[in-house]
């Protein structure tokens, strides 16, 4: 079950892929966040969702926006797919217990034991103001993401 708009994101804290934990709360009253939730890393989709993040990051920051990647995958597999794609913002890896995360947000796949395709975004106050679900084998739609955190700023 996703959690509802306009409602306190649930905290987390998880390591990234320089094994720095990232809090949500850390940026409450600073920024607004955007996460990324994602199947996993080197998947052939998930490799082209993240070029345009990368590609598009001056946007984001512009936006005033932290982007945060989110995915079961482990911090060193995180480590080589930020490394190998130039990625700066954080992979956070919710990998143990597998999916803890996700499943607070209602887009952790237990089935397949993967994350959903899904980009959750969360204003300064540390509520969801947009959320939007996706196809797995679909790129989301960056524009749309940037026009959300717009229409928050």
């Amino acid at each position: 079950m996703a959690i509802a708009l306009g409602t306190a994101a649930p905290d987390f804290s998880l390591k990234d892929q320089s094994q720095k934990d990232v809090k949500l709360s850390d940026f409450r009253g600073k920024k607004n966040v955007v996460i990324v939730f994602y199947p996993l890393d080197w998947s052939p989709v998930c490799t082209n969702e993240h070029a345009c993040f990368v590609n598009d990051l001056k946007r984001f920051d512009q936006l005033d926006a932290q982007v945060l990647g989110l995915s079961v995958d482990s911090v060193w597999s995180h480590k080589a797919f930020a490394e190998k794609m130039g990625i700066i913002y954080p992979l956070l890896a919710d990998f143990q217990p597998r999916g803890a995360v996700a499943e607070k947000f209602g887009v952790y796949l237990a089935d397949k034991g993967i994350t959903g395709r899904a980009i959750a975004v969360i204003d300064r106050q540390g509520k969801l103001a947009w959320f939007k679900n996706y196809d797995i084998p679909a790129v989301p739609d960056l524009k749309e993401v940037s026009e959300a955190l717009a229409r928050i700023q």
